[in-house]
């Protein structure tokens, strides 16, 4: 048995999921958190399959995540759908119910949140709102795991059942829309049954002019007139246009039907709280300050507090092991290629990117608070007027904060845009947020260059990436992507105590990614590099490292940064390298330099100067992230010429960037 689970953004339906399958799945505030397809089986019921689909607030395709929802249900089939509803916000979700009831597939509508409608003196008639819908209504509390048994039970019997909505016009038997929509199902009885689609929900969507449903249908020029002619007498009579009629018939219907059924609640301790709060939080003069003060107190306590000393601990204990594991073979007296593969290759490159596990950890620990409180909501309301100066909506500002941890999930996620301009827009802008992968390589030259200035350093570095962002956006807004941003409408969810469930499993999730990237692409990326740098064109093995193969490589590509300070061979080698995974910059020089992770330091201090370093930092800043980021672009572009243009456009910049930067601080430094 295959289910969907379908439901608005921020209405726990995530949270839901995990409770339904055990399945670790993060939680968010804000939308974008589930663009993809997740699937789960249902704990006690292996033989039941439930899909997680994008949060949406309508069946109609404005956005990528809203046409994944809707494919997946056509194409795919689901035998049965659970519709959570946010009860404390219930007009506004039926809204997308009503569209679901139209596919007349077996569905249960699970209203979320009703402990906060009861606590806060509210109720809503459960059997007259289940009469008036047609599904199975019950209450439950994802959060609270309320409810869960109830709904697996309905949502089973309604599939085993085959019990499907009732059959509902939503609207008065003499209006426009009814006798538009029942024309429109004559016409279209038989196409519909062909190509498998539910006829109400093919007649809704061919009053709204969706062209792939038309497409499916293989309407005749004679049946498409006459649907069109059913459509204009529609807008006629009703004044409104064909959009704007059937929403107003789908809100006239909820609005009546909750009329009903909906005692609403007193105004929430939480609501009444949240209110308080936002008034610093999201004031015009405040906000953007708070914000700025929040991130530099957290990039001070992971990088100059708490995730500094144990990364310093981490490294003490790898150092140590290495150094046991370097006697060790040397008394066994082990072959020197295999002893300098073991020590100079695999601890150097990836030991030095282990000691930054509790820095990432720590990182995110404190932006999941930020997240789970509903924080990270009000960033992308408050950012929406300064983003509309550069030519983007406030929403665009999630996939770029989601940048600031990993730029796969940050692109992926800007499937929630509804608008194609929008989207490829942040796409582009998106790998100028400094992502995780570099913090390695930040941490590494602020004690070379700048010790005890590591939180500044990186305050520095994220901001700079962020206006470089503006910079390019500025450009872009007037040339290749000329037009306005969409309206940008977002939903603040009340402030709550962080889940601390939902904390640890992002934490685990973030070091788990880490050390899987470690021990498998940073462990490649180290042995190839150790290889490269051990032999020579012949496969001789060679002690001097400017002889071998990898120097050969380095030095056809270090003239590229002559003016930019950096035209080391060992430099250039590293950033290459860093294509394949940022961590691997310092691993590589770790391993070209064939020092301890303790020592690394000190060999760069010989190796750059200050400028030169500052400068080599601005160009890691602002360079294409990496092979998987990569390889995403091509796919939400659909384009691999495009991809490869999105990635030399951003070296392009990051190597002019640093270029300029290099001048000015050889002149300052």
């Amino acid at each position: 048995m295959k289910l969907a689970l379908v439901g608005n953004q921020n209405c726990g339906k995530t949270t839901l999921f995990n409770q339904l399958t055990g399945s670790n799945q993060r939680v968010g505030n804000f939308p974008g958190v589930t663009v993809e397809q997740k699937m789960g089986k249902i704990k006690g019921h292996n033989d039941v399959l439930l899909i997680d689909l994008p949060g949406i607030y309508s069946l109609r395709t404005y956005s990528a995540e809203e046409k994944i929802t809707r494919d997946f249900i056509l194409n795919e089939k689901p035998d049965g759908i659970i519709n959570i509803v946010d009860a404390t916000n219930i007009e506004r979700n039926l809204y997308l119910t009503l569209q679901l009831i139209d596919l007349n597939i077996p569905m249960v509508v699970a209203l979320n949140m009703m402990d906060e409608i009861r606590g806060n003196g509210g109720t809503i008639k459960l059997d007259e709102l289940e009469e008036l819908l047609g599904v199975p209504v019950v209450p439950i509390s994802a959060l609270k795991n309320e409810g869960i048994a109830e709904l697996v039970n309905h949502i089973l019997t309604a599939v085993n059942e085959d019990i499907k909505p009732k059959v509902t016009d939503f609207c008065a038997k003499d209006s426009p829309v009814h006798r538009c929509i029942h024309a429109i199902c004559h016409i279209i009885e038989d196409h519909a049954q062909k190509a498998k689609i539910p006829i109400r929900f093919a007649t809704t969507n061919l009053i709204e002019h969706e062209s792939d449903i038309t497409e499916k249908l293989s309407l005749d020029e004679n049946e498409l007139d006459m649907i069109e002619h059913a459509i204009v007498q529609m807008e006629t009579e009703h004044e409104m246009d064909r959009h704007a009629a059937l929403a107003d018939m789908r809100y006239a219907f909820v609005d009546e039907l909750c009329a009903k059924t909906v005692i609403k609640p007193k105004e929430s301790k939480e609501f009444i709280r949240s209110q308080k709060i936002d008034k610093i939080l999201t004031n015009k003069y405040a906000a953007i300050p708070v914000f700025i003060g929040i991130m530099a107190l957290i990039f001070w306590l992971t990088f100059d507090v708490i995730g500094q000393q144990l990364s310093d601990l981490l490294a003490l204990g790898i150092d140590a092991l290495a150094s046991t594991v370097d006697t060790a073979l040397t008394n066994f007296g082990i072959n020197h290629i295999v002893h300098s593969l073991i020590i100079d290759g695999i601890f150097a490159g990836v030991g030095s990117v282990l000691s930054f596990v509790p820095l990432i950890v720590v990182l995110f620990f404190f932006l999941s608070i930020l997240e789970d409180t509903g924080y990270m909501a009000r960033i992308a309301f408050v950012m929406d007027k300064l983003l509309r100066k550069i030519g983007l909506s406030g929403r665009s500002i999630v996939p770029m904060l989601i940048g600031f941890g990993c730029s796969v999930p940050a692109i992926m996620s800007t499937r929630t845009l509804s608008s194609e301009r929008d989207r490829k827009m942040t796409i582009l802008l998106i790998p100028f947020m400094s992502c995780t992968a570099k913090i390695p390589i930040y941490l590494v030259f602020s004690a070379a260059f700048f010790p005890g200035h590591a939180a500044l350093t990186m305050i520095i570095l994220y901001f700079g990436g962020i206006l470089v962002g503006i910079l390019t956006a500025l450009m872009f807004k007037n040339t290749i992507f000329k037009g306005n941003p969409v309206p940008f409408v977002m939903e603040l969810p009340n402030y709550r105590m962080p889940s601390a469930k939902n904390v640890v499993l992002l934490l685990w999730e973030k070091a788990k990614d880490f050390l899987t990237r470690a021990f498998t692409i940073i462990f490649f990326a180290s042995v190839v590099v150790w290889f490269l740098q051990s032999f020579d064109l012949r496969f001789n093995y060679v002690e001097d490292s400017s002889t071998s193969l990898l120097a050969g490589i380095g030095r056809a590509i270090a003239p590229i940064f002559t003016f930019n300070g950096f035209a080391d061979w060992r430099a250039s080698t590293a950033l290459l390298s860093g294509f394949i995974a940022k961590e691997v910059v310092i691993s590589t020089l770790q391993v070209l330099l064939k020092v301890s992770e303790a020592g690394v330091s000190a060999a760069l201090s010989s190796m750059f100067s200050t400028a030169q370093a500052v400068s080599f930092l601005t160009f890691t800043l602002l360079y294409t992230p990496c092979v998987a980021a990569f390889s995403t672009t091509k796919k939400e572009l659909k384009s691999f010429p495009k991809a490869v243009g999105v990635a030399l456009f951003q070296s392009a910049v990051a190597w002019l960037v640093s270029l300029i930067v290099f001048q000015i601080a050889r002149v300052i430094l």
